[in-house]
């Protein structure tokens, strides 16, 4: 039977690997600073680590996302966004797919059409931006399920 425990907490990862995590929190930055909606970046980091099992994560960007305003709604229907495209929007729901084709489908490749779709919503840098968000919060989940990092939970009070 295997174990759930905390291998190594994430501030102890921050301390002992903090080249690594300054790195990751730079390519965060530099996402933030391209234009991309954070509500949006919070969204497809939520279905990403949704996707990989990353409780760490996943509770560390719902705190994100209610704190920039993201819709209960949204945080609610986020894991089956296909099945309730009437709350997201168009730049959403291309954002999602492509979250999920680099997340769970990646050997599958991006097909031609999605990666237009995506282009249309996300044109010039954003798409490399929009890439660079997907990549990012891959590599976090990695490291945190590796590490079985405990999820930050806030208490609803406050």
């Amino acid at each position: 039977m295997s174990s759930t425990s905390t291998r190594i907490a994430y501030e102890t990862f921050a301390r002992d690997a903090a080249p690594v995590t300054a790195a990751l929190s730079a390519m965060s930055k530099a996402v933030d600073a391209s234009g991309i909606e954070k509500p949006l970046t919070e969204l497809l980091k939520i279905r990403a680590s949704q996707i990989n099992g990353c409780a760490f994560c996943i509770q560390y960007h719902l705190n994100i996302a209610r704190e920039k305003g993201v819709p209960r709604v949204k945080l609610d229907l986020v894991a089956a966004w296909h099945e309730a495209p009437e709350y997201f929007s168009e730049r959403e729901r291309a954002a999602l797919a492509y979250t999920e084709a680099l997340t769970a489908k990646l050997h599958d490749g991006v097909s031609d059409a999605l990666y237009e779709d995506v282009a249309r919503q996300f044109p010039g840098e954003q798409m490399a931006f929009l890439t660079a968000a997907v990549a990012n919060i891959n590599a976090w989940n990695r490291i945190a399920v590796a590490l079985r990092f405990a999820p930050p939970v806030r208490d609803e009070a406050g």
